[in-house]
């Protein structure tokens, strides 16, 4: 049994050069091992089904879409359905608990739709929820509350939905509005608090679970510009992903105390994932994945780098076998 992951990332069609969805082995005798391809257009987030053998992955057009995949042994894909991610240049998805919903955040004009899916996980029906002009949705996630949640980057605010009985709403309570000029990209939560970070000011910030802030830092102590991109929440840190700086920075929570700041293995890191004892950084404009081990939860110097083009999205899927 292999450990794999799925590798997206843009295509010639959106101006990157990847191949589609790049099935990988992370666990090889001799590292990283590239088992396929998969032809997709501008792959730029992917996202597994909780239940099914299901893979998902937003096409970041123009004409957004969302694709899904069958996954058969050994991980390979087989295309089973295409449909319109209900608004331009979707950058990121996610399935609720149930495998009941599917939320795409639509970066182009802003608009979040939500998928019905059927028992074999197929998207059936769409819900579009338009936003001002200027708004920018960048993640969508499920929180622990079952309220659907999606950062806005062109806002400045974190949009809320409710989503009870398989019927989407916008939140009685409205959006979280935060501080001027953040630029929020990608959240994650973890005992009691949420964490985002800021693309636009270089923060990160700490809020408890009625949204009061209670802890901002810069996310990487490099001078010059920086734009965090990815964040995870992983043991007892925080992960940010700085692009400008190429950094990873490690932060305690919830107060995020600076633990350490360690290079990224590449340029631009878009994305990155946690799986097992190490680190997979997505570099999208030095065209590979870095493997960076884990020490005690701190990255180290990268102990080989998969090269594939223009990644944006590593989503390790666990083991299957050949």
């Amino acid at each position: 049994m292999a450990e794999i992951a799925y590798i997206g990332g843009y295509t010639p069609d959106t101006g990157g050069t990847g191949a589609g969805i790049v099935l990988a082995e992370l666990d090889g005798p001799h590292g990283p091992a590239r088992l396929g391809e998969t032809a997709a257009p501008g792959p730029s987030f992917l996202a597994v089904h909780p239940a099914l053998p299901l893979l998902y992955a937003v096409g970041e057009a123009e004409q957004g879409t969302v694709e899904v995949f069958a996954r058969g042994t050994g991980g390979t894909l087989s295309p089973l359905g295409r449909c319109s991610s209900g608004g331009s240049f979707p950058c990121h998805l996610a399935v609720n608990p149930a495998g009941t919903l599917l939320a795409v955040a639509n970066y182009g004009d802003g608009t979040v739709s939500v998928h019905g899916l059927d028992d074999a996980g197929l998207p059936v029906d769409a819900r579009t929820f338009p936003n001002r002009e200027g708004a920018h949705a960048h993640q969508a996630t499920f929180g622990p509350d079952g309220v659907l949640y999606v950062t806005d980057l062109g806002a400045d605010e974190v949009r809320r939905f409710t989503a009870e009985g398989g019927r989407v709403d916008p939140h009685p309570g409205g959006p979280v509005r935060l501080a001027p000029g953040m630029g929020p990209r990608h959240m994650a939560w973890a005992d009691g608090h949420w964490y985002v970070a800021g693309e636009l000011d270089g923060t990160v910030r700490a809020y408890d679970a009625d949204w009061r802030e209670t802890a901002v830092v810069p996310a990487s102590a490099a001078e010059g510009e920086n734009h965090p991109s990815h964040l995870e929440v992983h043991g007892p840190f925080v992960y940010v992903a700085n692009r400008g700086p190429d950094t990873i920075a490690v932060l305690s929570r919830p107060g995020l105390e600076r633990v350490a700041e360690v290079p990224c293995g590449g340029a631009w890191p878009r994305h990155f994932a946690v799986a097992g004892e190490r680190m997979y950084v997505a570099n999208q404009n030095s065209g590979g994945v870095a493997v960076l081990p884990l020490e005690g939860g701190i990255p180290q110097e990268p102990e080989e780098v998969f090269a594939t083009g223009t990644p944006s999205c590593v989503l390790p899927a666990g083991r299957a076998g050949h």
